[in-house]
């Protein structure tokens, strides 16, 4: 039988590698066809690992922080002829280092672009087609960063922060629809992140991190169960997530300075 017919179909953005290229092996793993989707011709290599899954895949090479990327990725979508029955809205990026002297404005606006503009761009596009089938469901990555201030990660936290803010408003807005809005809120997670970010020589790029599988199963599970939003990772990333949330912001800040200010690795 036509796998189209008989299997749901789940879009993944940023999945070339890291929390993205887990999410994905989970959806195929548990009987999803696939829609995924990086800015590098990478997506088509890792597309045989999903296929090897049993899931039929599809995959899309779009640059999210673009208008167009985003357009294009979603008339792929359309051109499936498939409803969209679960989405991980992945595809983020970092920036670390010091605001006013070492980082680049235009690696902001693209973070932005990518991390915030992108997420609410695609989640319009497909949030409409859900509402009207009555079904769906929609993951976006947050971090724990969304609950502090991030010194020397300034605009990257506040750029969680954003997503998950949006992500616990449109849930509210959905509540009757059928359609479930999930934050996965993962720690340091051992993925390439740190080092395109810039942060190699900081405490957290230094630190042992989480598994990106566990991390990446802890929100599948949330996503497959109706959870609003989920701390995904080690014992350890729970307990920061919920010290985090009874201090003040002043004192979260200066906690996170600790870990991410430039040289703080090398102490």
């Amino acid at each position: 039988m036509n796998s189209s017919l008989t299997r749901p179909l789940a879009v993944v953005t940023g999945a070339s590698n890291g929390i993205g290229y887990e999410l994905a092996k989970q959806f195929a793993k548990n009987g999803f066809d696939l829609l995924v989707t990086a800015t590098g011709s990478s997506i088509d290599e890792v597309a045989i690992a999903f296929e090897g899954l049993g899931a039929k895949v599809e995959t899309v090479q779009a640059d999210l922080a673009n208008y167009d990327g985003v357009e294009t990725l979603y008339n792929q979508i359309k051109a499936t002829g498939r409803p969209v029955d679960a989405i991980a809205i992945n595809a983020g990026v970092g920036v670390g280092g010091d605001f006013a002297s070492e980082t680049d404005l235009k690696d902001e606006l693209n973070l932005i672009n990518l991390n915030v503009v992108s997420s609410v761009h695609l989640a319009k596009r497909v949030v409409k087609d859900m509402v009207e089938l009555g079904k769906g469901r929609i993951l976006f990555t947050s971090s724990i960063a969304a609950l502090m201030p991030g010194p020397f990660e300034t605009v990257y936290a506040a750029s969680k922060a954003f997503v998950h803010s949006f992500s616990e408003g449109l849930r509210n807005e959905l509540k009757d629809t059928g359609v479930t809005v999930t934050a996965l809120m993962p720690g340091p997670t051992d993925t390439n992140f740190f080092h395109r970010a810039g942060m190699d020589d900081t405490k957290v790029g230094t630190d042992q991190k989480d598994d990106p599988a566990e991390v990446a199963k802890h929100g599948f599970e949330a996503l497959m169960a109706g959870k609003d939003h989920i701390i995904a990772g080690s014992l350890k990333t729970k307990l920061q997530a919920t010290v985090s949330k009874v201090l003040p912001d002043t004192i979260n800040a200066e906690q996170h300075r600790k870990l991410s200010e430039p040289g703080s690795g090398n102490n």
